[in-house]
């Protein structure tokens, strides 16, 4: 056989397997598209039936039954409301796809037809408005969308599929929570985890990941600071709480802007200022939370170390004896950096650039300081490694009427948020499935 003939056969060879995976490509395609019929009437229900964190008991419920039905093994209550789902497929690794699912304390105004009116006593006892307000009704979607296009395609992928349902994630608690009721003990340690975020702002439907730094570091702070209480109009006689808390807002600026790098980021944000019972009571406490994000843990652990020392410092300026300093707390809603495992990146960037083309996937840019607690699924010893995607959810309609002096787009966590469900659900779908693919290659 001559060079030519042998040239042309391999070109032959190349254009049938690149035409091969086209048809595989547009058999799913057409596949997701079909099947939004179940997945639509499935996201509305789950938006009109919000929960808030640990107590998203029907929505676990009706998580569980669709997974089950599929003919996964479920198990229920890990980590307080957790779903596992597992459905083993043969030799080969095994890869935890994750889907969180506690709504927001938001009243939503959204102007959908198909917008909550939900209330629900949360883990606290009050009382609350029910909204999803970050897109997690899609995630769910997605995540049984994604379950129904694998069960579907059980000759093309082979190992252990774990798919959970994790709750509050706003909170940042559920996917501790879930690792510390022995999450990889009972079920095994996946060899990949994978989960994906909708994104307000973004092109419905578009892919948009990274390889690294993917979300920031959260940390609560609670601060108590003391006093003495005493007659507004003496106060003299007393040690004012809100004077000197006061202070200490003032001086916990100059954390950021003073002792971190200008090429560091930082963010400490006071949210909430307690004191005080009435116009003329000096109070004997007030009291301060804080949320802090990092993009480093040395950045993080500076922040948590300074505001603890200007704290209790300025306490010793106001004259406080040092039983009754201010007291600093770090809450248990708290999670690290998120990362992009480099290599996973690698690996599964070319498969999505592939399965959506280059206008339908972007590089994943940091716009704010968001964070996530999916890293305790990742960042256990040794670790897993972990790939984290964001999916467009915003009409073209709306963002160009946005560009064009029209409706600010609402963002995450907004009483006005919301989505284009059947693009950001079926390109959700598409993106996981041909990931999950990738890993467990048919054997």
């Amino acid at each position: 056989m001559s060079y030519s003939t042998i040239g042309k056969s391999l070109l032959g060879g190349a254009l049938a397997l690149a035409m091969t995976a086209a048809t595989a490509a547009d058999d799913l395609t057409d596949a997701i598209a079909a099947d939004y019929s179940y997945l639509g009437p499935l996201f509305t229900h789950f938006h009109q039936n919000p929960e808030l964190s640990f107590v998203e008991t029907k929505t676990a419920g009706r998580l569980a039954a669709e997974l089950e039905a599929l003919g996964f093994t479920v198990t229920t209550g890990v980590g307080g409301t957790g779903v596992v789902a597992m459905m083993e497929n043969g030799d080969g690794p095994q890869v935890l796809v994750r889907a969180d699912m506690d709504g927001l304390p938001v009243k939503e105004d959204s102007g959908l037809a198909y917008a909550s009116t939900a209330t629900q006593i949360n883990i606290n006892g009050i009382e609350m408005p029910v909204m999803h307000a970050c897109g997690h009704d899609m995630h769910m979607t997605s995540l049984v969308g994604t379950a129904r296009r694998l069960v579907a395609m059980r000759d093309q992928w082979s190992g252990t599929l774990m798919l959970i349902g994790q709750p509050a994630e706003e909170r940042i608690g559920g996917a501790k929570a879930m690792v510390e009721d022995n999450l990889y003990e009972r079920f095994g340690r996946p060899d990949y985890a994978l989960a994906l975020h909708v994104a307000a702002g973004e092109p419905a439907g578009q892919i948009i990941y990274g390889s690294g730094l993917t979300y920031s570091s959260s940390d609560s702070v609670d601060i108590r600071v003391y006093g003495t209480g005493t007659h507004g109009a003496s106060p003299h006689l007393g040690n004012d709480p809100i004077v000197l808390a006061s202070q200490i807002v003032g001086a916990l600026q100059t954390l950021v802007s003073r002792e971190i790098s200008p090429l560091e980021a930082g963010v400490v944000t006071v949210g909430s200022f307690h004191a005080g019972t009435k116009h003329n009571i000096i109070s004997d406490h007030a009291d301060l939370q804080l949320t802090v994000r990092s993009n480093s843990e040395a950045v993080r652990e500076k922040l948590l170390q300074g505001i603890k020392r200007i704290a209790e410092n300025m306490g010793r300026v106001a004259g406080l004896p040092e039983d009754r300093l201010p007291r600093v707390d770090l809450s248990v809603e708290a999670t690290p950096t998120t990362y992009n495992d480099e290599a996973l990146a690698a690996r599964l960037g070319p498969v999505l650039d592939q399965a959506f083309g280059p206008e339908g996937t972007a590089p994943a840019v940091q716009r704010g300081m968001g964070a996530e607690d999916f890293p305790y699924f990742t960042n256990v010893e040794p670790p897993v490694p972990g790939f984290y995607f964001a999916v467009g959810g915003t009409s073209q309609a709306d963002l160009d009427a946005q560009k064009n002096g029209g409706p600010r787009v609402a963002g995450h966590h907004s009483p006005f948020f919301k989505i284009e469900p059947e693009s950001s659900i079926k390109a959700g779908v598409r993106a996981m499935t041909v990931a999950v693919l990738e890993l467990m290659p048919a054997n």
